[in-house]
């Protein structure tokens, strides 16, 4: 399995857009395809060429997901058109059919259930490469590695983000909420893991501009004691990387020498517990 586009390939070429189903990815697995995630920057070229085909109003991660296809050109593309993705990924879907009648695109809607598990949410590792690890396990149905869980200082809540360089930003005892909690579970329309974060730790609420989660990213962060919601397009520019590492330097600031007392919980529960 692989996500790049020059190592040697056997099987089909398989393009995903969000989280198949885990029958799915164990199918492709078995027939030893090359699973290309097409979300991720792959190829280099201008996001613009995908102008021609998506409104520039449309998120990154989409926008990439098109230019990946037109570049690589795979013979299938498997596109998560649920509510574990989102509408503009199945009007994607119409219009990658349209634009490479060669490729074969199968939408798909993942409403898993079954906890995978998250051990690389919780681990000690660099945000970058801990993420990295996470949107890389999408392409296998092996179980994961058993890792040991740090004692979070800070929180990162959302999605990947295509620009990863304001990753580096945080700290390796990071605990990764949101979407991208829900994206190693294996269970993109997981609502209650989604919302769940510990509200004890300063947490960056982030959102890829133009996605229908900013809505949810901004209003949990309004919600947090300690949340900063941030959004941005296709790169973290200067002004939003120095208010993310401003934000984190004065949150470790007020809170040293306090340990996090406060579990993780659904954030919009019925049953929040009193700040």
């Amino acid at each position: 399995m692989s996500n790049c586009p020059q190592e040697t390939q056997i099987g089909r070429r398989i393009g995903i857009v969000g989280i198949p189903p885990l029958t799915i990815i164990k199918e492709l697995e078995a027939n030893g395809d090359t699973i290309f995630d097409l979300d991720e920057p792959l190829v280099k070229r201008d996001i613009e060429l995908a102008s021609s085909f998506l409104p520039r109003v449309f998120c990154a991660i989409l926008r990439t997901a098109v230019i990946n296809a037109l570049s690589l050109k795979p013979d299938y593309i498997y596109i998560d058109v649920g509510p574990g993705k989102c509408d503009c990924a199945l009007h994607t879907a119409t219009i990658l059919e349209d634009i490479l009648p060669e490729t074969t695109v199968i939408k798909t809607r993942n409403q898993d259930r079954k906890d995978f598990g998250t051990p690389l949410c919780t681990a000690r590792m660099p945000l970058l490469d801990k993420l990295s690890a996470i949107t890389r396990s999408v392409q296998s149905a092996k179980p994961y590695t058993n890792l040991p869980a740090c004692a979070p200082t800070a929180g990162f809540w959302g999605v990947p983000p295509r620009d990863f360089s304001l990753l580096s930003l945080f700290p390796e005892t990071t605990h990764v909420y949101g979407w991208t909690r829900c994206m190693e579970n294996k269970t993109p329309d997981h609502r209650r893991l989604e919302e769940t974060v510990n509200p004890d730790i300063p947490t960056v609420f982030f959102a890829q501009s133009f996605c229908a989660k900013t809505a949810l990213a901004r209003h949990l962060a309004s919600k947090h004691p300690h949340g900063l919601y941030v959004d941005c397009d296709v790169t973290a520019g200067n002004s939003t990387k120095a208010k993310i590492q401003a934000f984190l330097e004065l949150s470790t600031l007020q809170k040293t020498g306090r340990k996090s007392k406060k579990a993780d919980f659904c954030l919009l529960s019925s049953d929040l517990p009193t700040f």
